[in-house]
């Protein structure tokens, strides 16, 4: 539930139209709709009334799914296994190994990681998931004894979520339960809307958070300032001009004994979720997470000065702090910044970690917070309490974990030492402080070679690539060898864009800085990698442009479909010598002549679009296929939703390549 306020939003609040009124008679229907129970129930049935092997691959890989949406993951495992053993395909085996991680079944798990590399053909893809299963073994095996960790009393069966300090004692969290504002279902749970919540917890009793805060929409993940006064929280709503289905960060400030009408803060751009806001104490800094195409790859951590009233421009954290992955969920203690990764090396989903600033204004090497804090299941959202002691000596504060199944807020207490360890900081000459990166060119892996919408399977090494490394107005051309990898040491506050191209393939290009990297006696050689995926070419091959949808009977560009685009453009101007062939296609419904008018109306936007970007229109056609060419072929009142979707798409197919 969680993902409300972090990844899962994008697109997926365009299912509001859903009901739950009709009464659910198959297991499809009830997993579509995220009734999982009733799912789990019904597919069974027909599981255990399946013929073919290939019947029951494809019902045991649903079942493992809503295992999995319910975070129960050794019966996820179960159900994938057996999708597995009935044919199901390799998607079945990467999830088995997934949840088997999750459930904290290593040993397995690694097992399970290595025959799927063998089942792709690709040792590469899942290396570093078999290494931090070695590495989460050996957290167990020493994890810290003196840490008490319980659920806090405040939980309830619905999700609770994002603790955050409030007044002398009190906690502000998020959650989903029934007392939440509003009388209609979140069409994406089936539960109640988000609201915040105020815990005492020492009598574990909740009340609502201020009405001018909460409404009928989803509200969550708060932020306050240490006196109180002014507060930061997510709320996701058509507001404005900003579309439904976008997160927003608001701000409002204590009036009397309630708060103002909460205003959006003024950096968001649209076409963006925005979350998991943390003010510093005297609110003059502002930490947060979203999924700007200019960071570093999924949800990234950011960072925003306000002067005054004044907010200023936000700043992406660095490459210590921010991966390919996820980062959420930041949280204040001092200057030690916690935040939540899934791009970092831990034990299972997201993890905790923590980094602080150093002297240089670069950032320490993130250290994971290890078990019993962590777990192999999504651990986020952890607050150190300072406003009290449980205990003489003990240090104590509040985490979010879905380790016993659902989301649910934990209450930690560590004992701290008397006299604290001194340790001291080595002086180390910049010679001994290194910078190292290992860059690695791939290629996917299909199902099928020559038909780039075969099934996605993974990726693996390029060999006898070309890589152009350039910095500071200098390049250097460099070769891969059959691993597919190039080993540099890098420069200090140093931007880099590193281009890879290949015989037969697309050239692709990266980006990596070291700004903001900080120089750590402690750890004074830092190693990071970068991958650059390189495309085949594939002449008249439709490939589908993910992420591309547009309103009812309109064709106008989304900005939610501009990233994907903005990608494509970029990827037409490193390839000057390639044209293109866009086309649009909608599903069966609706009559012949108007889904060929509309698709037409639609493959010429998205041609403008890629103009407007500095695209030559000689490069390009627009082409509205109209329902003539289905993905899917299926009786069209009976398609599902999900048949309907896979056949409206967008394409691009390479219909001139130049020298190849």
């Amino acid at each position: 539930m969680r993902f409300l306020m972090c990844c899962a939003l994008l697109g997926s609040l365009l299912m509001a139209g859903c009901t739950y009124t009709r009464k659910i008679t198959d297991g499809q229907t009830a997993f579509e709709r995220r009734q999982y129970p009733l799912a789990i129930e019904l597919l069974q049935k027909d599981f255990r009334k399946a013929r073919s092997r290939v019947e029951k691959g494809k019902l045991a890989f649903l079942i493992g799914e809503s295992w999995r949406m319910m975070h129960e993951n050794d019966e996820a495992a179960r159900w994938y296994r057996t999708a597995w053993d009935n044919l199901y395909g390799v998607e079945a085996l990467k999830q088995y190994a997934y949840a088997l991680k999750r459930a904290g079944r290593y040993e397995e798990a690694m097992q399970a990681f290595k025959e799927l590399g063998i089942e792709i053909g690709s040792p590469y893809e899942y290396r570093k998931e078999i290494s931090a299963c070695q590495i989460a073994l050996g957290w167990l095996e020493n994890q810290d004894k003196s840490i008490r960790i319980e659920a806090a009393p405040f939980n309830s069966s619905a999700a609770d979520y994002a603790p955050a300090l409030f007044g002398e004692s009190r906690i502000v969290f998020t959650s989903d339960r029934a007392a939440a504002t509003g009388d209609e279902p979140y069409h994406w749970t089936g539960r109640d809307y988000t609201d915040l919540f105020v815990a005492d917890p020492a009598t574990g009793i909740v009340e609502p958070f201020d009405a001018a805060i909460n409404t009928p929409k989803n509200e969550g993940t708060a932020t306050f300032t240490a006196d109180g006064s002014e507060m930061v929280f997510v709320r996701c709503a058509n507001q404005g001009k900003f579309e439904d289905g976008y997160c927003r960060l608001y701000y409002s400030r204590r009036s009397g004994n309630g708060w103002t009408p909460p205003l959006p803060l003024p950096f968001q751009r649209e076409g963006i979720n925005y979350g998991q806001p943390a003010l510093s104490a005297d609110g003059s800094v502002l930490y947060f997470s979203c999924n700007d195409p200019e960071g570093w790859g999924g949800y990234d951590l950011w960072r925003v000065e306000r002067h005054g009233n004044e907010w200023g421009e936000p700043r992406l954290l660095s490459r210590t702090i921010n991966t390919p992955g996820n980062e959420q969920f930041p949280t204040l203690h001092g200057d030690t910044l916690y935040f939540a990764s899934d791009g970092h090396i831990g034990m299972g989903g997201l993890d905790i970690f923590r980094t602080w600033p150093m002297p240089d204004g670069g950032w320490v090497p993130v250290r994971n917070v290890l078990p019993p804090l962590n777990s192999s299941a999504d651990d986020f959202a952890l607050v150190v309490d300072d406003r009290s002691q449980p205990e003489e000596g003990w240090q104590h504060g509040w985490l979010t974990s879905n380790r016993d199944g659902n989301d649910d807020i934990y209450h930690f207490v560590r004992i701290t030492p008397e006299t604290p360890a001194l340790v001291e900081t080595p002086t180390l000459p910049d010679s001994a402080y290194k910078l190292w990166l290992d860059v690695y060119v791939l290629q996917k892996i299909f199902s099928d070679p020559n038909d780039p919408s075969s099934q996605y399977l993974g990726r693996k090494p390029l060999p006898d690539a070309t890589l152009v490394v350039a910095h500071d107005g200098q390049t250097d051309t460099l070769g891969t060898g059959q691993d597919g990898l190039v080993s540099l040491q890098l420069e200090w506050d140093t931007d880099y864009t590193f281009t890879a191209s290949a015989e037969g393939f697309l050239t692709n290009q990266a980006t990596f800085s070291t700004r903001g990297i900080g120089r750590d006696p402690a750890q004074p050689e830092q190693h990071f990698e970068l991958e650059i995926v390189l495309d085949r070419i594939y002449l008249n091959r439709e490939i589908v442009l993910e992420d591309i949808y547009y309103d009812f009977d309109r064709w106008e560009i989304r900005d939610d479909a501009k990233p994907t685009l903005d990608r494509l453009a970029q990827q037409l101007k490193l390839n000057p010598d390639i044209r293109i062939m866009l086309s649009s296609h909608t599903d069966c419904r609706g009559s012949d002549r108007y889904n060929l008018e509309l698709s037409q109306k639609r493959a010429q936007a998205a041609v403008d679009y890629l103009i407007s970007k500095g695209i030559s229109p000689d490069r390009l056609v627009a082409r509205g296929m109209g329902e003539t060419q289905p993905r899917v072929q299926c009786l069209c009142s009976r398609c599902t939703e999900e048949e309907h979707q896979l056949n409206r798409r967008t394409t691009f197919t390479i219909i001139d390549d130049g020298e190849f």
